[in-house]
């Protein structure tokens, strides 16, 4: 049988030699009674098909591990964080490339996922205004028109309360 050509996706040596200790130290710290039937990284080229065509699990080439034992090494090394090892240690890496420090020293937070606090002033929170639009209004609503909504609106709010259940 004649060895089979490798992916576009595949693994080049020098990425898999930066992988391969975190792989490798995962599954000695796993190492059970039963010996590992396949290779770390075949295993790896095969997620990363995945990842890269879209394609189900099952739809795998033959060529790879049977798709059961690539999901199953998939969801195992995202449970255990192995993926967000990877992330940072080649994160760490490109940075280092640029001659930046390994670690980030800031982080960025989007705004608009902070909650401002109820003590504040309104005119301190840093709110703009709602702008003036050029509709005949006059004026511009902070909630999306129903034009640009992808789905029909809430019914209003009820100000009486719900009747009681009969007990």
């Amino acid at each position: 049988m004649q060895p089979s050509r490798p992916y576009p996706i595949d693994l080049s040596d020098a990425r898999w030699e930066l992988i391969r200790p975190t792989l490798e130290a995962w599954r000695q710290a796993r190492n059970g009674i039963r010996k590992p039937t396949h290779d770390l990284r075949g295993l790896m080229n095969a997620i990363l098909y995945v990842d890269r065509t879209g394609i189900p699990w099952r739809y795998l080439p033959h060529d790879f591990p049977p798709h059961q034992t690539v999901y199953g090494y998939f969801a195992l090394w995202e449970a255990d964080g192995i993926f967000d090892q990877l992330t940072g240690l080649l994160r760490g890496k490109v940075r280092q490339t640029e001659g930046r420090t390994s670690e980030p020293s800031a982080c960025l937070i989007d705004s608009q996922s902070i909650k401002t606090s109820a003590t504040v002033h309104l005119a301190s929170q840093g709110i703009a205004p709602p702008r003036k639009s050029s509709d005949a209004s006059g004026t511009s609503s902070p909630t999306p028109s129903a034009s640009c909504w992808p789905w029909p609106s809430p019914p209003p709010a009820s100000t009486t309360p719900p009747p009681a259940p009969n007990s």
